[in-house]
């Protein structure tokens, strides 16, 4: 059973719905929450979905209700990320929906730019941007862009071909049509780490993809996060991984399988090592690094170009040698 119990007046409908889902989040909510309220907006809906087991988010949230837009819904039933955003999905009003986790924050001009991206392309399934990476204290380390072209659609086989060699779509950039995502099935559950990689190829099924050169999210990184405790898990975090690239291989063209499957297998084993070598394991780095060699210059150019390595892995080693985890 739901309650809402903050805000959210459900009269006029919103240009634009914000899903929030929260779990234990007083650290980092109260800073997400004023990211959005410098951006915020009447026709902007903003959906919390709390799955604490406590008050303690909640009680944070409700001190908002005069700044946002916002309805907190109350649902420690929902004990994952997935479950919460597909049941906020399913209850926006908006035809368009975009999500931020409870650490991650929005930039100023966010708004503006959403704006003049669904008026361009109100069809498109998916819009998607480039992200600033922050740590824990919200400095900036880096940022994370697409190789994609952009401001127009992107051609669906360019899409599938970059696409499966890493997940280069950050969830808080993104902006979706609602009725997209629920033809697609929303987030599978089963997919802690690589849900909405799986959904990027099935929204792109349904509707063209842009990208915007617009820094407008920051994703935030430290040690408490899913993809940092997750990984923790190694044969879990690949399995995750070989589910995506299985599932979604037969969308390119046979001339482009061998090469495009080597560089995902060698992506693979490299975020293996990584989040291995974070947990203080080395020797499956050097085994990973033998696969890049591995795959000579023409490979090796489709691995850094779709796999962004650099711009990943670069400001997790800055919030490393900080201390920030």
């Amino acid at each position: 059973m739901s309650a809402a119990d903050a805000g959210g007046g459900r009269g006029t409908k919103p240009f634009l719905t914000l899903i929030v889902p929260v779990h234990c989040g007083e650290k980092w909510v109260g800073a997400t929450l004023d990211s959005i309220a410098a951006e915020s907006a009447e026709d902007l809906e903003v959906i919390v979905v709390d799955g604490s087991p406590d008050e303690a988010s909640a009680e944070i949230v409700r001190g908002y209700a005069d700044k946002i837009p916002l309805e907190l819904v109350r649902r420690p039933d929902l004990d994952n990320l997935r479950t919460k955003v597909n049941f906020a999905v399913e209850r926006a009003r908006a035809s368009h929906v975009c999500l931020i986790c409870q650490d991650d924050l929005w930039l100023p001009g966010r708004l503006d730019s959403v704006r003049r991206w669904i008026a361009g392309a109100p069809d498109a399934a998916l819009h998607a941007a480039p992200v600033q990476i922050v740590d824990q204290d919200a400095r900036p380390l880096g940022l994370l862009r697409c190789p994609l072209p952009t401001d127009i659609a992107t051609p669906k086989e360019l899409l599938a071909e970059r696409l499966l060699v890493q997940n280069f779509i950050c969830a808080p950039a993104v902006v979706f049509r609602r009725d997209h995502w629920i033809a697609a099935g929303g987030l599978e559950v089963d997919l802690w780490y690589s849900g909405d990689w799986d959904l990027w190829f099935k929204l792109s099924d349904l509707g063209a993809v842009h990208y915007h050169p617009e820094v407008t999210a920051a994703f935030r990184i430290h040690g408490g996060s899913l993809t940092v405790t997750g990984s923790r898990d190694l044969a879990d975090f690949e399995r995750q991984m070989r589910i995506v690239l299985d599932r979604h291989l037969p969308r390119i063209a046979p001339e482009l399988s061998e090469p495009v499957t080597r560089a995902a297998n060698a992506s693979i084993k490299i975020n293996v090592a990584l989040a291995a070598a974070s947990d203080g394991s080395l020797a499956a780095l050097g085994r990973a690094l033998l696969q890049l060699v591995k795959l000579g210059p023409r490979g090796l150019h489709r691995y850094l170009r779709d796999s962004r390595l650099f711009e990943r892995s670069f400001p997790r080693l800055r919030a490393r040698l900080a201390g920030a985890f």
